[in-house]
């Protein structure tokens, strides 16, 4: 709510003001509704976020602790690891998920490609241009998709020019970042198959 004047006001979508007395009461209603669920929802978004630190801060204790017990120095916060319950019926997985870029080697990836698909333009299947000019097309914010341009490589196409692309492809590619993932997992005691629990509220 707003105050304008002595009076209550609400804004809309548009950002104009809206006395309160003008509102519909549906409207109010869901406003209202929306207001407080989103606000419950933040809340535990920052308790899975607490929850979650501390959870691979113990995977990686546990880690560095297997590691001492060997008189190995293990870098606890890195590498995929997979915890199971003594008795078998849970199972914990952490997982390192590389962030990819591109360094400069693409742009001689991107020329080579080009020079090929000039070459073999009377006889070039058009799905390929597609594909191809599809791959390095970039987003909102000017940047390339990893999946697309990598997914090239997995083409069979023995042209030299086109292998040496993909081998600048290869040489281009960087780790920006690593970033953790923990997943839960139950075994199911009638199929013996561990399933996930899940902490997706829209799957739960």
């Amino acid at each position: 709510m707003i105050e304008v004047n002595g009076v209550q006001h609400m804004q809309n979508s548009q950002g104009h003001l809206v006395p309160v007395d003008r509102v519909d009461q549906v409207d109010k209603l869901r406003d209202e509704t929306v207001r407080e669920i989103v606000s419950r929802a933040k809340e535990l978004s920052g308790c899975l976020r607490d929850e979650r630190t501390k959870m691979l801060d113990s995977v990686a204790a546990l880690v560095a602790i297997a590691g001492d017990q060997y008189g190995a120095k293990i870098g606890g916060e890195k590498g995929n690891v997979t915890l199971i319950s003594f008795d078998g019926r849970y199972k914990l997985v952490r997982s390192m998920q590389d962030k990819l870029t591109f360094g400069e080697q693409l742009m001689a990836a991107k020329a080579l490609i080009d020079e090929c698909v000039h070459e073999w333009a009377l006889n070039a299947d058009d799905n390929i241009k597609v594909l191809v000019n599809h791959a390095f097309q970039t987003d909102k914010e000017g940047k390339i998709n990893t999946g697309r341009v990598l997914g090239l490589r997995r083409l069979e196409i023995r042209d030299a020019k086109w292998q040496s692309a993909m081998q600048a492809i290869a040489d281009s590619i960087q780790i920006a970042s690593t970033k953790p993932y923990v997943r839960f997992y139950k075994r199911n005691d009638t199929t013996g198959e561990y399933e996930s629990i899940s902490l997706d509220v829209a799957a739960v």
